[in-house]
C-alpha cells in the first residue's frame, strides 16, 4: 500500500512538472520612447517619415519572447525631409486618403505576433526571426522578420528593418504593378519601415 501511494505520488509529481506552463511575464511598450519609419521611393526621389505606436506588449517565457501585439495610430504620421509646412501637409493629407491608408476609415493598424524563433545573438542582442499578420486598411497580411531585442533587466529595446509590398494592403495609387503610362509619376510598391521600440515591465 505505501509503494503504491509513493508511486502515485510521485507520478503526479511528474505530471505537474511537465505540464505546468511557465509563467509569462508582461512588457509593455513606452509610446513617448518607440516609433516606426517608413521609406517611400519613387522614380524622382523619396520621402520618409515616422508612424507612432499607441500601445501594444511583448510576451516573455524564460526570458525569451512568446508573442506580442502592437497598435499603430495612423494618424499619427509625420513626413520628416519636407520643410515647406504647405508641401509637407499636402503630402500627409495624401497619405492619409484612400488613395493610400484611408485614415478616416481606419485610424489605427495593427501587428500581432504569431511566431517568434530565437535565432542566436548578435552582440548583447537577442536575434529573433519574427512571424505575424499586419492589418493596414482593414487587411490583415503575413510579415516576417529578423529583430535585435536587447535586454536590460526591467526594460528591453528591440529594432527591426525590413520592407513590406504596399499594394497587399491593397494601396495602389502610382504603381506600376496596376497602372501603365505612369512615366516618372510611378511610385515603387515597397516600403521600407524600421522598428525602433522600448518595453518596460
Amino acid at each position: 500500500m505505501k509503494n503504491t501511494f509513493l508511486a502515485g505520488l510521485a507520478a503526479a509529481v511528474l505530471l505537474v512538472a511537465f505540464t505546468s506552463k511557465a509563467p509569462v511575464e508582461t512588457f509593455k511598450i513606452n509610446p513617448a520612447s518607440s516609433k516606426i519609419g517608413w521609406l517611400g521611393k519613387k522614380v524622382t526621389g523619396q520621402h520618409n517619415g515616422a508612424i507612432m505606436v499607441k500601445e501594444g506588449t511583448l510576451e516573455v517565457s524564460k526570458g525569451k519572447i512568446t508573442g506580442g501585439s502592437f497598435v499603430l495610430d495612423m494618424n499619427s504620421i509625420t513626413c520628416e525631409d519636407i520643410t515647406d509646412a504647405g508641401s509637407n501637409a499636402k503630402l500627409l493629407g495624401h497619405l492619409k486618403s484612400d488613395d493610400f491608408f484611408s485614415v478616416a476609415k481606419n485610424p489605427t493598424g495593427t501587428f500581432v505576433i504569431k511566431k517568434a524563433t530565437a535565432a542566436g545573438k548578435s552582440g548583447k542582442a537577442d536575434k529573433y526571426n519574427i512571424e505575424g499578420d499586419l492589418t493596414l486598411k482593414g487587411i490583415a497580411k503575413p510579415v516576417s522578420f529578423e529583430a535585435l531585442v536587447t535586454p536590460d533587466g526591467k526594460k528591453m529595446t528591440a529594432t527591426a528593418a525590413f520592407k513590406i509590398n504596399r499594394t497587399h494592403w491593397d494601396i495602389k495609387y502610382g504603381s506600376g504593378s496596376f497602372f501603365e503610362g505612369l512615366g516618372d509619376k510611378m511610385i515603387y510598391d515597397d516600403i521600407e519601415l524600421s522598428l525602433n521600440a522600448v518595453f518596460e515591465k
